[in-house]
């Protein structure tokens, strides 16, 4: 029956102009319809890639962000380290500072004292300490207490400056001193300035002023 049957329709194939134009477009439509499922199939494999891409897409931004608020995080914690580091180093220079001024203060006291025998022996007298509270800021241009070494001799007043070191404007400091003496005690006084190193403009402007300078 299938030989038969296959004779029949080759020879309508082949006789039947109007079945032969039916078998083409039914063959015509069934492979568009194969190529319609194969596109589909291909389309649809198409948009999971797609959407396969957005996710990783989505979860790489996700984690740019993560690591933009790490980064963020981080130039924080710097700025705060390197704030709390400025301060720790502006607190430990003036530790620093304060230690340095206090030394040289000590060190300072502690040349004074140790010349007090020889300006004592050099001009004849007992060193003693004047003391006045400067309010019209005579020596330093302000309300402050000036001190001073002090001997009498004789009728003499002298004031002594010791120093490890003399400048010009250390020599101009005893001279304000001077006038301050003279308007408080109405004695105009001696004026002496004991160092080891004077500077060459500390002694010129001592010698216009008429400050004696001793050097031992």
């Amino acid at each position: 029956m299938f030989a038969e049957l296959k004779s029949k329709i080759l020879r309508l194939l082949r006789e039947d102009e109007e079945f032969r134009y039916a078998v083409a477009g039914l063959i015509g439509l069934e492979e568009i319809l194969k190529r319609i499922d194969t596109l589909t199939e291909e389309q649809t494999r198409i948009w999971e890639e797609i959407k396969a891409l957005r996710e990783e897409q989505t979860k790489m931004w996700h984690e740019i962000q993560e690591l933009r608020k790490e980064q963020t995080k981080m130039w924080e914690e710097i700025k705060t380290l390197r704030k709390d580091m400025n301060e720790g180093f502006r607190l430990l220079r003036r530790h620093i500072d304060a230690l340095g001024a206090r030394w040289g203060l000590l060190a300072e006291e502690a040349f004074r004292e140790g010349l007090k025998g020889l300006v004592e022996r050099v001009l004849g007298g007992k060193v003693e300490k004047w003391s006045h509270y400067d309010k019209e800021g005579v020596v330093f241009g302000h309300p402050s207490t000036v001190d001073v070494d002090l001997i009498v001799k004789d009728r003499e007043h002298i004031l002594v400056e010791v120093k490890s070191s003399v400048s010009r404007g250390d020599v101009y400091e005893l001279w304000r001193i001077g006038k301050l003496y003279e308007r408080v005690e109405g004695i105009k006084p001696k004026l002496v300035v004991v160092s080891p190193y004077i500077e060459d403009t500390a002694k010129k402007t001592a010698e216009k002023l008429g400050i004696e300078t001793y050097t031992p």
